[in-house]
């Protein structure tokens, strides 16, 4: 009996920090209506609307959402408190699938944004949505399934992912995935129609590098050497007969690449890069984000029983 009243009081605690996290969050997330003109197969304009959330990260009215929400707008509504304010997109990256917004005259609190490095599978998230101005958040609570997911759709390609259990609507993709702590980890994305109870969410980090490379160049800038990997695991290693255990495993080389030109090859493992050791697609990614200028990044190549450097050349993309 004592065992069973020490439970319910656990549980009654949990619920009680879940309902004050949520509300803390919810004055910060906000809806966005994207209006915009597509031409059909017939050359006749057909309007077409994104419909989705976001949250507020500065005092100044800046928000991101996902790009795919806003990707054919031609106008942004932005629902905030039962008022409809303009919203207008400052940068995008279709590559992170986030978009920066601003709306002048927004008054929203920042979240606090966390270290999506630091995620744990098995933890507790929240993800919470406006879907279409609804009155209440929507909130579902899940648990970290996995991270480092790459996921590969019609035309694009999502890498490092935090995967989750906690349900992602479209109306809900934009929002944010907050921890125990009540820090953004992520953002969720519904662009993977086919994950039937699999909510995916970009991590934090990949948005903050986003937003200071906006700041720091006045774009967004893709640096990409052509090549997609896996993050290795020692069960993964055993299986391929691999020498290490950690690392990138190389899993498709882009044709005409600067990875396929210098010579990388499928199969091989990433294991470090500009000296540094490389254990996540979030480690490369940074690496490649810090060395745009130099234009070229050294990889340490592991390949069979032999491992060796290779200078690769940066191609930089600029997106929106």
């Amino acid at each position: 009996m004592r065992c069973g009243f020490q439970s319910g009081e656990l549980l009654e605690q949990i619920s009680k920090e879940i309902s004050n996290l949520v509300e803390g969050a919810w004055n910060s997330v906000v809806s966005v209506i994207a209006t915009g003109i597509r031409v059909d197969a017939f050359l006749r304009p057909v309007p077409v609307r994104g419909v989705g959330s976001a949250f507020a990260i500065s005092h100044d009215g800046h928000l991101v959402t996902n790009n795919h929400v806003v990707s054919e707008s031609g106008s942004i509504e932005v629902l905030i408190g039962g008022r409809r304010l303009e919203g207008r997109i400052e940068a995008r990256s279709p590559s992170r699938d986030v978009a920066l917004l601003r709306v002048p005259g927004a008054d929203l609190k920042p979240l606090k944004l966390g270290d999506s490095d630091e995620v744990k599978v098995g933890e507790l998230v929240l993800a919470i949505g406006s879907p279409l101005g609804l009155p209440g958040p929507n909130v579902s609570l899940g648990i970290v399934s996995a991270v480092g997911r790459t996921i590969e759709g019609d035309g694009f390609i999502l890498e490092d992912l935090i995967q989750t259990g906690a349900a992602i609507n479209p109306g809900n993709s934009g929002g944010p995935l907050l921890n125990m702590r009540g820090e953004v980890i992520g953002m969720t994305t519904a662009m993977i129609p086919y994950a039937q109870g699999i909510g995916f969410a970009i991590p934090i980090n990949t948005i903050k590098r986003f937003i200071e490379m906006v700041s720091r160049y006045g774009r967004a800038l893709r640096p990409w050497i052509g090549v997609i990997t896996m993050p290795l695991r020692e069960h993964i290693a055993r299986y391929l007969s691999l020498r290490v255990s950690e690392g990138l495993l190389v899993v498709r080389v882009f044709e005409g690449s600067p990875a396929h030109i210098y010579g990388i090859r499928e199969g091989d493992v990433i294991t470090g890069a500009n000296g540094h050791a490389i254990r996540s697609i979030s480690d490369l990614r940074k690496i490649l984000e810090e060395s745009m200028d130099k234009g070229r990044i050294k990889l340490m190549i592991t390949r069979g029983y032999r491992s060796f450097e290779l200078e690769v050349p940066i191609a930089i993309e600029e997106e929106g």
